[in-house]
Formats: C-alpha cells, sequence, structure tokens
C-alpha cells in the first residue's frame, strides 16, 4: 500500500498535526494535546500508533506527544539534545527509525526555530531502496515563509535567523524538488514568521516562491527580524509545560454556575467569557463578561490577555459549545474552566439591570461621522481606537485614530483619551473583546464590526 500522509489542523491555533500510515502502522507528528481525534483518525484507517515525533519543544500549544505514546505504547521520539523530564527515544541528525518494512523516517537537524529543532524525511520503500515522499518540517520551512526566531528570546533571535536560513537550503540540497513539505506552523500562529502563501508544497515549489531562497543570509536574517510582531503571553508556558511533560486531559464537564454565582465571580475579577457571537454580545450580554466568540480565535486571545492562573467561566448557549472551548483551552494549558452557564443572558442575570447592550457601527458609518454626519442612534467618535497588532497599523490605519494593540490594552487604558471611543480592528472579532474590555471599565464604547478592508472603499479617511 502506498503510503498516505492524512492533516490533523487545528485551525483555532494555526496549526498541522500529522499521521502517517502504511495501512498497518501510522507515525503522528507534533500532535496537539486533545489526542482522541488522533486515535480516532487511526482507527478509521485500521492503523496502529506505533511512533509519535516532536520536531521541537512547542512554544504555541501544550503536546499531546506522551500522551499519546502512552496510551498506544507508541516509541516517544524527541531531540536528544532537548533536556526533558520523561522517558523518551532520544534522537539526533542522522538517524534513521525503521517504522515497518515499507517506511522510515529520517531526522535532519534544522535549527532555527529553536536550537535542537529536527525536520524527519519519509522514506516509501521502492524498487529495492527508499523513496522520500516529504518531510515533516515542523517550524523549519513553511510554505512561503520560515518559523519565527525570537521565541526562545531576543538574544537569540539574530543567531537562530542564520540557522534557520542555512536549515532551508539544507532541506532544499537533501531532498528532491518533488518532496512534499509537511509543516506543522504558517496557519495562523503567531510560530510563524509570516502566514502560509499555499495550502499545500514541495521543495520545488519551496525553492521557487520561499524567501529563504531568494535572499542571502544577511538579508533573509535582516527581513525576517524586522517584520516580526508581538506574539502570545502564554507562550512563556508552553515551552515549560512540554519540557516537563505535560498531564493527561481532563475534558469531562465542569460546574454549573447559576445567575448569583456568576455575579460573585465577576465581582471578584474573574474571567467570565461569553462564547456567543459577538453581534448576540451586542444585543444582550450579562454586565462584567468578556466577548471571545467561538466563531473566531478564542484560546489564543483569552490566553493572551488573562493573567495566567485566573478563574476562567464560560458562557455558551448549548453544552456542545462549551466543551468546544474546553477542548481549545486544554490545548494551551488552561485545564479546568472554574464554571460553566448555558442558554440565555436573561438566564445568567440575577435581574434585568444586571444586562448590558453594545453599540454596534460599520465603516461606511465611521466615514459618515468623520464627515460630520454621524447616523442615528450612534454617539459621536470622539476617539477612534485600533487595536491591530504593530504590523497591520504600519500597513494602513483611519487619518486621527489611537493605536493600543489588544494585548496592551488593559494595562495602558488611562492612555486612551476621554470621550466615545469607536473601536475596530481587521474584523470586528479583537474589537468586540476591546469593546466588552472597555464597557467593563465604565467607557462608552461603539463597536466597529467590520472588515478594514472595505475602510477606504466606504470612505473612511485615512492617514496618508
Amino acid at each position: 500500500m502506498t503510503v498516505q500522509v492524512s492533516v490533523i489542523a487545528t485551525s483555532s491555533l494555526g496549526d498541522r498535526s500529522y499521521l502517517a500510515t502504511d495501512g498497518r502502522t501510522a507515525v503522528v507528528v507534533d500532535p496537539q494535546r486533545d489526542v482522541d481525534r488522533v486515535m480516532q483518525l487511526a482507527g478509521a484507517v485500521g492503523a496502529r500508533i506505533t511512533h509519535v515525533i516532536e520536531t521541537h519543544i512547542h512554544n504555541d500549544y501544550v503536546s499531546g506527544g506522551l500522551e499519546l505514546a502512552r496510551l498506544t505504547g507508541a516509541r516517544y521520539l524527541v531531540a536528544a539534545a532537548d533536556e526533558v523530564g520523561f522517558d523518551r527515544l532520544p534522537v539526533a541528525d542522522g538517524d534513521v527509525i525503521e517504522v515497518s518494512e515499507a517506511v522510515q523516517i529520517r531526522a535532519v537537524a534544522t535549527p532555527g526555530h529553536t536550537f535542537h529543532h529536527l525536520s524527519y524525511v519519509l522514506d516509501e520503500a521502492a524498487d529495492g531502496g527508499w523513496h522520500p515522499l516529504g518531510v515533516f518540517t515542523g517550524g523549519s520551512l513553511l510554505f512561503g515563509t520560515t518559523g519565527r526566531t525570537d521565541l526562545l528570546g531576543e538574544q537569540h533571535a539574530h543567531e537562530l535567523a542564520h540557522q534557520q536560513h542555512a536549515s532551508a537550503k539544507r532541506l532544499a540540497d537533501l531532498l528532491p524538488d518533488g518532496a512534499q513539505v509537511w509543516p506543522t506552523h504558517g496557519f495562523g500562529s503567531f510560530c510563524s514568521a509570516s502566514q502560509a502563501d499555499a495550502p499545500e508544497s514541495t521543495i520545488g515549489r519551496e525553492k521557487q516562491a520561499n524567501p529563504v531562497f531568494r535572499l542571502a543570509a544577511a538579508d533573509f536574517v535582516t527581513e525576517t527580524l524586522a517584520g516580526l510582531d508581538a506574539y502570545p503571553a502564554y507562550y512563556a508556558h508552553m515551552g515549560v509545560a512540554n519540557t516537563a511533560g505535560p498531564a493527561p486531559v481532563d475534558l469531562t464537564p465542569v460546574a454549573r454556575a447559576d445567575a448569583e454565582q456568576l455575579r460573585n465571580r465577576i465581582a471578584a475579577g474573574e474571567w467570565v467569557v461569553d462564547l456567543r457571537h459577538r453581534k448576540a454580545y451586542a444585543v444582550s450580554h450579562l454586565a462584567g463578561t468578556i466577548s471571545l466568540g467561538l466563531d473566531g480565535p478564542m484560546s489564543t486571545w483569552l490566553g493572551w490577555l488573562v493573567d495566567w492562573g485566573t478563574p476562567v467561566t464560560l458562557l455558551a448557549e448549548t453544552p456542545e459549545q462549551v466543551a468546544d472551548a474546553q477542548r481549545e483551552l486544554v490545548r494551551i494549558g488552561i485545564d479546568r474552566p472554574a464554571a460553566q452557564a448555558t442558554g440565555t443572558p436573561q438566564q445568567w442575570a440575577t435581574d434585568p439591570t444586571a444586562l448590558r447592550e453594545l453599540m454596534v457601527a460599520d465603516f461606511p458609518a465611521l466615514a459618515a461621522a468623520q464627515a460630520g454626519h454621524t447616523p442615528t442612534g450612534l454617539p459621536a467618535p470622539q476617539v477612534v481606537l485600533d487595536v491591530r497588532l504593530t504590523n497591520e497599523w504600519r500597513d494602513g490605519h483611519v487619518a486621527d485614530a489611537v493605536h493600543v494593540p489588544l494585548p496592551d490594552l488593559r494595562r495602558r487604558l488611562t492612555e486612551i483619551p476621554a470621550g466615545t471611543i469607536w473601536v475596530h480592528c481587521g474584523s470586528g472579532y479583537r474589537a468586540a473583546v476591546a469593546a466588552s474590555l472597555l464597557a467593563n471599565t465604565g467607557r462608552d464604547v461603539v463597536l466597529v464590526n467590520d472588515l478594514f478592508d472595505h475602510a477606504e472603499q466606504a470612505g473612511v479617511r485615512l492617514a496618508p
């Protein structure tokens, strides 16, 4: 049987895991922490997982590799140079791992994203020899980009960027143009220097499309480091957890909270997160809650913004939505929410005075307001607040807007001028988070729920 490689996407974090199988045995690469879906996939193709591989110690999620190896009895491959707190099969550059008569894996040192990063070439037996099908590149060579090099500290970023350039060249020299490239990052993860430019790729395509092959080493380092923006604060906890060895997950339902308990949690300064779409949140929500809809990268922004260890309570329309949120949160190490409630805002409030609305506008409304014709029912904007990240702001922004990236908002509240705030981002998702945080401090807020790409066409005056 021809070796098949299946993608296990985690779109909320922008990562991919992989399952490669010859129909009998399977290799899993960079699994997320909720390993039940990996085991389900292996079971569906009738394959036994015999090897679990980490390309590197991950900084953007808690790995499921250790638990998957424990549950399946698979050999757990981790770089020998990484000092970890658990038993593993230590591997290094040049090691060859025989998976079956039809499949072998070759370890290739590709430092850059981390110091001890390994890529793994997948070979299939053919014509009495081994034929390379592709390479699992983790955070090394990505689709049209590479993994970022500053996650181990800015003091290492320059050195690692040089190594990243050399590692990409090594893979291109080692493999044929037709070999597939299977990266872990690049699909929204902040672990990549920029985002993937294609849904799939080969070594040959990367030689043509990827700047790492077009630029000399010094130019690549300069361009890469100049393009790096902020990354989530919770990354500080991921490498520590993965080095120590993550505990098994518990996805059983958490305790339910009634309206009085929700009020008390909010009063105590805990995070009570409303998982509904921001449009529903705007119509009616419980005062003091934070809008982080399941329709967007909820776990990324919750993990980035919350003080680590603060109790988190989840509000949703259905138990299934709470379960989905739990699954997303364990991937970043928020293992057990403090409580949960389902239903409607009216059921979560002790009385109607605990409910709030959020005013909503779009970019045409902002354009009208800039021209002195604020739409009926909306207060005129005295502050236009842009909560996008720095690189987005530099690419273009509303004239006279105030820029405070969402990750900085809570500590920079005093910098935002007085008056009614119209807050926007790139789509409305982050702006809804910001609007809820601002409203909880007593500010008058209007959510601009619109794509920033629509702003200029709508007539919004942009900065020159």
